[in-house]
């Protein structure tokens, strides 16, 4: 039997075959909160009755409806009892002797989760409430209700909801309170996965958009914001809603369809495993985007990026939506590029194509240079193939291919390839030659060879400047030099600009000269630069509007060596930046060079989100890069360059507080660890910066990790901080404590139990691995490749997706570690391909690793 899973096949034939006319789900919840039901062992579970209306295209013919539910009470097919026993086998309900026209009902118990999928159920224990929303991308609505799980069988839904008396229910459409019962309109035609229902007794906040259109009809969407009672002191409702507004103008404004989906709620849901999702009319987010404390402008940054990016997808994805997960990019890469694009169009992120340069595209670098990486159209065979390639391939790159889209055929024949795509296939399911022929129609372009370079192969192209100058030293000939990976060879089309750079009479380093220019193979010249002076510094891709990794000429790799914090364009500096970490990852600049830039560079570095950006990769750079022989020098380096960075700060500033949490993540040394403990207890004090709950636990971690706090420090802590969000940290904190009896606990906890919800998986995993103790985790290596087939087989998708990647032994830097990898990859070639991708994905970045540690040890020699 296929278990849970769903082949592209299955799919296929069941659309030829079926097409859903309406969707009647009844829920009862009211067993979310109290004790069991009388009798009932196992998981707590709610009733759920959907009635499925249905026409079959071949009468006779059989199918199968999707359910997951520990029982199911009854089935109805066209008025016909059916036995449940017979039909219904865990996860399908076989449907025989279909007619043209059918009803299927069917009444189950469904479970609540604590995974994050389906209809999760979260007990807060700062006040006992509870509160239910559902997450089901890619196929987890069969865990709330019967239906058919794929995309491309959309039908219109209708939602009601029989909950405690106290709470509030909320659905994709505007709900009404009768008797009890919560009723929904019906909704537009959507597909099953983006069916939503949020429930509890949730702080809710309204507002409203009013606009009037171009043919002046006047538009009025309803506008709501809601977050457990616990966060509400904490949450800036006020400006979730001035991004949303802004969104929805710059959306009107540029896409020529409103806004169809009636009102616009925006949930703010406890151990979310995403950072949002699309549901039309009720989108849900993660509730750390609710900040405890002071963070920095990136961070607002970043979740006006997320509103944005939701909000883009009710046009692609909600409104026209991909027909299999193959295209799934038809709806990720637009949102993400379309996030980015509204982000600095409408908002007072007015920088964000350098968060996008900087952030988001070495997420997708990264993914494009493992062995798992693929085309952005995918070849997706399954559900757990889907799962996977929510990925910074379908994501970042490509939003970054979009960018270079526009680049290509221009804004307005993009813009206008999007409004008659959304005109002509609304409420419909797509391919990629849908969006092609529109594009073809607009720009004027050769799409087709434009798609199976960009779309349909896989890997990322360096581009590299060569430059000749004259006996006058002037540019004589000035080429950029493309190439690709031998597993990935294809060389593509890239419109980008180069700019040339020189340093002016104070000092700065500034551009003095850029063109456009059309790469096309090999080596392309670029003769709209010839003559002019020598450049100190020549930066292909300037403006970023191309996707590839940036390589440098040994002139210009010299500049940056010395004058990188002399770059005044913040843009050109992140890509700058971004290139230098590529060359550190592949092991072509050593990682106490990178380390070293960071020091004498990262201080003046203007763009907050740019400078966390670089903590970041300095942090990875000290943990898997250096030589490890060197590691300790890194180490105390990167802490006393940290703190001083950290005084040097300005007072109250965002760039003291990122010093901070960036100090506290090194700190090891006693005295470090000592100033640490006195921020906490008041004894120590730097001006101006406020040791917030949130920042509390950033500085008792470290303690916990080196031996400093031991369970009655961070029992003190949690009491304190009695909340959702600290016993997340005390969990993490406890499973940090360097200490054997512990590492088996936390171990216990994850692999061998199911007892822990999501969130708290998640934490203790990030405990658990520590970089300080390697040696009390040296045992676990072997326990790991024992354990991950079961864990897999046992546990849901989520939680064996966290277990498999965190759980890896990344921090065993060593040969025997890869052949232990190579020795169960060679041993279980029938283990499930979405098993084998993660093994495999985690075993190049430890072979990376390994590559850059010798890099770095040869640059020691």
């Amino acid at each position: 039997m296929p278990g849970e899973n769903l082949s592209r096949d299955e799919a296929r034939e069941r659309a030829a075959l079926l097409s859903v006319e309406s969707y009647d789900v009844s829920l009862d919840v009211r067993s979310a909160t109290g004790e069991h039901a009388e009798g009932e062992s196992g998981p707590r579970t709610f009733r759920s009755v959907t009635t499925i209306r249905f026409r079959c295209a071949e009468p006779g013919a059989s199918s199968f409806a999707d359910l997951v539910a520990p029982t199911v009470t009854a089935v109805s097919l066209n008025g016909l009892d059916l036995d449940p026993a017979e039909v219904f086998d865990g996860t399908r309900i076989r449907l025989e002797d279909l007619a043209a026209d059918n009803e299927l009902v069917v009444d189950a118990r469904c479970a609540y989760s604590r995974t994050g999928e389906g209809l999760h159920r979260f007990v807060d224990p700062e006040d006992g409430e509870v509160y239910l929303y559902t997450q089901y991308e890619p196929a987890d609505s069969r865990r709330v209700f019967a239906n058919f799980e794929q995309p491309d069988l959309k039908a219109p839904f209708r939602f009601e909801v029989r909950a405690p008396e106290e709470w509030t229910v909320w659905s994709n459409g505007a709900g009404e309170l009768h008797d009890g019962l919560w009723r929904f309109a019906e909704t537009k035609p959507i597909s099953t996965y983006i069916t939503c229902v949020v429930a509890g007794p949730y702080h809710y906040v309204t507002d409203s958009y009013e606009r009037t259109l171009a043919d002046g009809t006047r538009l009025e969407i309803p506008l709501g914001a809601l977050c457990r009672k616990g966060l509400a002191k904490h949450f800036d409702a006020d400006d979730v809603f001035l991004v949303t507004r802004q969104g929805l103008d710059f959306f009107h404004d540029h896409f020529d369809f409103p806004y169809p989906f009636g009102k616009y709620d925006q949930a703010f849901v406890p151990e979310y495993n995403l950072g949002a999702m699309e549901n039309p009319g009720l989108v849900t987010f993660r509730e750390e985007y609710i900040f405890r404390g002071k963070v920095t402008r990136a961070s607002y940054e970043s979740r006006a990026n997320v509103v944005l990016h939701e909000m883009a997808h009710m046009w692609f994805g909600d409104l026209v939506t991909m027909e299999w997960w193959d295209d799934l990019w038809l709806k990720e890469s637009f949102a993400d590029f379309m996030g980015a694009f509204s982000l600095v169009g409408a908002t007072r992120f007015t920088d964000g194509w350098i968060t996008f340069a900087n952030r988001r595209k070495a997420w997708a670098y990264r993914a494009d240079q493992l062995p798992s990486t693929h085309p952005v159209t995918a070849d997706i065979r399954d559900l757990q193939d889907a799962k996977l390639n929510f990925d910074g391939i379908t994501y970042a790159k490509g939003a970054s291919v979009l960018k270079q889209l526009v680049a290509y055929v221009g804004q307005d024949a993009f813009l206008e390839g999007a409004r008659r795509y959304f005109k002509r296939h609304a409420y419909g399911n797509t391919r990629l030659g849908d969006l092609l022929a529109v594009l073809e129609e607009t720009g004027g372009r050769d799409m087709a060879a434009w798609a199976r370079s960009w779309l349909q192969t896989a890997g990322v192209n360096s581009l590299t400047p060569q430059v000749l100058l004259d006996a006058a030293g002037r540019v004589e000939e000035l080429a950029v030099v493309q190439e690709a990976a031998e597993s990935h060879p294809e060389l593509r089309p890239h419109r980008v600009a180069v700019g040339l750079y020189r340093r002016t009479a104070d000092g700065a380093l500034t551009r003095y000269a850029r063109t456009e220019v059309d790469v096309a193979g090999p080596r392309t010249v670029v003769a709209e630069l010839a003559g002019a002076e020598a450049p100190e510094l020549v930066l292909v891709n300037d403006d970023d509007l191309t996707y590839c990794k940036i390589r440098f000429d040994t002139t210009s790799l010299a500049t940056l060596r010395a004058h990188l914090g002399d770059l005044t364009d913040p843009l050109a500096r992140a890509l700058c930046w971004s290139a230098l970490w590529n060359l550190t990852r592949d092991a072509l600049l050593p990682a106490r060079d990178f380390l070293d830039l960071v020091l004498r560079c990262a201080g003046r570095e203007s763009d907050i989100g740019v400078l966390q950006m670089l903590h970041a990769w300095a942090d990875a750079a000290l943990v898997h890069y250096v030589a490890p022989d060197w590691r300790e020098t890194g180490e105390r380096l990167v802490a006393e360059g940290a703190l001083r960075e950290l005084r040097q700060a300005g007072p109250g500033s965002e760039h003291q507080l990122a010093w901070a949490r960036f100090f506290a993540s090194v700190a090891s040394a006693p005295d470090e660890l000592e100033l640490l403990r006195g921020l906490l207890d008041g004894t120590e004090e730097i001006p101006g910066l406020a040791v917030d709950q949130e920042l509390r636990w950033a500085f008792l971690e470290p303690l916990a990790v080196h031996g400093a706090a031991d369970d009655k420090v961070l029992a003190e802590e949690l009491a304190r901080d009695d909340t959702a969000s600290g016993k997340r940290h005390q969990v993490r904190c406890l499973a940090a404590r360097p200490a054997a009896a512990v590492k088996a606990q936390a171990w216990a906890q994850v692999v061998e139990s199911d007892a822990l919800s999501n969130a708290l998986v998640e934490a203790t995993i990030a405990g658990f691995q520590q970089p300080s103790q390697r040696e009390l985790l040296d045992p676990y290596a072997e326990r790991y490749f024992a354990a991950i087939e079961r864990v897999w087989a046992e546990r849901s998708i989520q939680i064996g997706m966290d277990v498999v990647r965190g759980l890896f032994p990344s921090l065993r830097h060593s040969p025997r570690t890869l052949a232990e990898a190579d020795a169960w990859l060679a041993a279980h070639e029938d283990a499930p391909p979405a098993l084998r991708r993660l093994v495999l994905e985690a075993r190049d970045d430890l072979a990376r690793a390994l590559r850059a540690q010798e890099c770095d040890a040869a640059a020691g020699r």
